[in-house]
């Protein structure tokens, strides 16, 4: 056969040859994409506080073990090495006394962050959050900023019983005079720290222990150094049509698995994470309820006067109202003290399958 081919068609033949292996080989590399930027809450928050100090001054970090142990959860990881003593510092455990001074150094022009190791301590301080931060500002007839961040761990961790595993959210969204945001993702997390490092007024920043080492894409915005999520700003994490789920930090995911599994029932929920408690976004809110008529809370506090029992009042009294084909559902933590038991833990906590469940009680779909 070869020798019946003859030269000009050999040639061509070999040509063809060259340019289909070269096509295969650009095509085989043509199909890969660049991997985006992933980056834990955990540094996220660390790279926010990072960033604000490299940029202003009078930025400073101080509570129990944020120097030199790199924090209780390594959230300051490196920021004692890098800033020294008088920009990070270890205090003694007593959270009456650091959040005193913390406030007392905002007051004097300084903007300190001031960590609990858990929010469930901040119990001890709330004196100094409640009574100097956050009524200062109005007591002073606008005279005197307080411009201050209470950061920390909020709501259930894993194994830490009653007095551990508290949510504050409402605690602390109750009181004027406070800002009170809840971070869901990395980008949530590093964007409200550093809005809230640059807000005059008292932030209470609550993030949750569970989701430190979770990683999330993180845009090329979001990883510039100018980059700020707005405090009072909630985001749309899924689109849909037939429920709204609001939910905030943790418990966003939750509703999102849940989406998820719903939309292989054909039913589509979108999902809102709030990211700020106080204020609260109601225009995302109450458009989201126009458009799907039904409406679920999530959140992984108690039930009575918590975030959701907020979120029904503010959409009972609106116009939002009329157009509710069904009632408000709230799926929330037990209205009992937290369980030390694993089992019994779990089941105070609100799942996915809670939320799956509520969506079809909503809908009238059993």
């Amino acid at each position: 056969m070869v020798g019946n081919i003859s030269r000009r068609n050999m040639a061509a033949l070999q040509t063809l040859a060259r340019r289909c292996s070269t096509s295969i080989f650009k095509r085989h590399f043509s199909v890969s994409s660049p991997v985006a930027a992933q980056m834990t809450v955990r540094d996220a928050l660390n790279t926010a506080m990072n960033e604000e100090m490299k940029r202003d001054e009078s930025v400073f970090l101080l509570g129990e073990e944020v120097a030199e142990y790199d924090g209780a959860y390594k959230v300051s990881r490196g920021l004692w090495r890098k800033y020294g003593d008088k920009r990070v510092m270890d205090t003694p455990i007593t959270e009456m006394g650091f959040a005193g001074i913390a406030v007392g150094a905002a007051m004097a022009g300084l903007k300190p962050i001031c960590e609990f190791m858990t929010f469930n301590f901040s119990m001890q301080a709330i004196d100094q959050v409640i009574n100097s931060a956050a009524k200062t500002f109005y007591m002073s007839a606008g005279k005197q900023t307080v411009p201050i961040v209470f950061r920390g761990p909020n709501g259930a961790a894993a194994g830490v019983a009653a007095q551990h595993s508290q949510c504050f959210a409402a605690w602390y969204g109750h009181c004027p005079g406070l800002k009170v945001v809840s971070p869901y993702s990395s980008e949530d997390a590093k964007g409200l720290l550093k809005s809230a490092i640059r807000d005059p007024n008292p932030v209470v920043c609550m993030e949750n222990e569970l989701m430190y080492g979770t990683a999330f894409e993180m845009s090329d915005e979001a990883m510039s150094e100018e980059f700020l999520v707005p405090i009072g700003k909630a985001k749309i994490e899924r689109e849909g049509t037939h429920c709204t789920l609001v939910s905030h930090s943790k418990s966003v995911g939750l509703c999102l698995e849940a989406a998820q599994i719903l939309e292989k029932e054909n039913i589509f929920c979108e999902v809102i994470n709030l990211r700020t408690i106080r204020p609260m976004d109601e225009e995302t809110l109450i458009n989201s309820v126009k458009k799907t008529n039904h409406l679920v809370t999530v959140e992984g506090g108690w039930p009575q006067f918590g975030v959701g029992a907020e979120i029904v009042a503010k959409v009972m009294e609106s116009d939002a109202f009329d157009y509710l084909d069904s009632p408000v559902y709230r799926v929330t933590g037990a209205d009992i003290p937290m369980p030390y038991a694993a089992t019994l833990e779990r089941a105070t906590l609100p799942g996915t399958q809670d939320v799956v469940l509520t969506v079809k009680k909503s809908l009238h779909i059993q």
